[in-house]
């Protein structure tokens, strides 16, 4: 239990994050995180509601750190060009 709540806590941030970075899409990188999430309890690998309620917690976060790398990343280039 101890080991899935860990990665529950920092997986799902870490691959929104990672997503938009690859895609440049926090709507398509919030959608992949969620299927991978839907696809590790669909074969069994989520215990309790807490890892669930702890999952959507963690994609929260990671989607608002997305949106803070997004919205720098467009200052960024607007300032460039």
């Amino acid at each position: 239990m101890g080991t899935k709540l860990l990665l529950a806590i920092f997986a799902p941030a870490l691959l929104v994050v990672l997503f938009t970075r690859v895609t440049y899409s926090r709507f398509i990188a919030m959608l992949l995180t969620i299927a991978l999430i839907a696809a590790s309890s669909y074969k069994g690998y989520v215990g309790s509601w807490l890892i669930i309620i702890v999952d959507a917690a963690s994609l929260t976060l990671g989607l608002w750190f997305a949106n803070r790398y997004m919205k720098q990343n467009n200052e960024k280039m607007r300032g460039v060009s």
